[in-house]
């Protein structure tokens, strides 16, 4: 996507420039860090709220088809950990927007009730491993997909040992491909996809995302 080779080699990287701070001061928080934050938890919260009917009406619907494709429709509640991870790129961001998420959902009224924050602790800590390994320093749609798979397969980790144990190995199998599928494309490249959006049109200005987007345009 990019239009040179140099630009392609460093897709991944956070950008180094003076602007940027030193290492321990990349990964402190600041008070513009915590703000944003909480705003994409907001956001991704209402999301999940929508998708709360939609997407559980898909979700049925295809494990009606297929005990265990209804995962290919999960991805979308994985959304704010990779989104905080690409965003804010501070320990701890991914785990703290998708837990931000999950608790307005519960707040506003969903059906799983107070283990959607089960969930979502998952599905955050599952996005913050990838960007953990990655040491915090790179960024690109590779790492944001994998992220979005890693939050699947941590949904399904929570999810079989809330109950999915007791089903058959077929549907666990089939539900965790599924899972990891969707976490990838409609958590992982949806993340992505909206953090460019978002540089490109200035809301990420202070952030070495924003910086980032702007040295490619």
């Amino acid at each position: 996507m990019r239009n040179t080779q140099h630009v392609n080699h460093d897709h991944d990287a956070e950008p180094a420039d003076e602007t940027r701070p030193a290492a321990t001061g990349r990964r402190s928080w600041r008070v513009v860090d915590i703000v944003v934050a909480a705003v994409l938890g907001v956001a991704c919260g209402l999301i999940f709220v929508g998708w709360n009917s939609l997407g559980y009406a898909w979700f049925e619907a295809m494990n009606a088809l297929t005990p265990g494709l209804g995962g290919l429709a999960a991805g979308v509640w994985f959304l704010g950990g990779p989104l905080g991870g690409l965003i804010i790129r501070k320990p701890g961001a991914a785990l703290f927007v998708e837990l931000v998420a999950g608790f307005v959902s519960m707040a506003i009224g969903n059906q799983w009730g107070w283990t959607t924050m089960y969930s979502a602790l998952a599905q955050g800590l599952g996005a913050e491993l990838v960007f953990a390994i990655f040491a915090y320093r790179r960024f690109g749609v590779a790492v944001a997909l994998l992220s979005g798979l890693v939050a699947g397969v941590g949904a399904w980790t929570c999810e079989f040992i809330l109950g999915n144990f007791a089903k058959d190995l077929g549907y666990n199998v089939i539900y965790l491909a599924c899972v990891a599928v969707s976490g990838a494309v409609l958590a992982g490249l949806l993340a992505w996809l909206l953090m460019k959006a978002l540089a490109r049109a200035g809301a990420l200005d202070r952030f070495a995302s924003g910086r980032e987007s702007g040295r490619l345009v």
